[in-house]
């Protein structure tokens, strides 16, 4: 019984994490918390109320907001706003989640 437990914990605690990171592709150019990144794919992770996205050596951070959407989203999408002529990351929708990370 013992063994059971844990192992449905230990199942639990996986899909937990695995909700916590992710990865993200930027077609292009982009802005995150002030720290411009180029086009390509980086890792991101969820830690409180901030995102921390990595590519290499590069990392970013900003605070977010999460929300749940209607549905489960089919594929990963960033959303961007224009401001100043650059392109700054507004709301990443997670795919297979219907996770939506709002960017403050």
């Amino acid at each position: 019984m013992k063994k059971a437990l844990l192992f449905v914990c230990l199942l639990a605690g996986m899909a937990f994490a695995s909700a916590k990171s992710f990865t993200v592709t930027l077609f292009e150019p982009a802005t995150i918390g002030g720290t411009e990144l180029k086009a390509g794919d980086y890792r991101c992770e969820l830690q409180d109320q901030k995102i921390v996205i990595k590519h290499g050596h590069q990392t970013a951070e900003a605070a977010v907001k999460v929300e749940s959407g209607d549905a489960k989203y089919s594929s990963t999408t960033v959303r961007y706003a224009n401001a100043d002529g650059k392109n700054k990351v507004q709301e990443i929708r997670v795919g297979g989640t219907n996770m939506k990370i709002v960017l403050d």
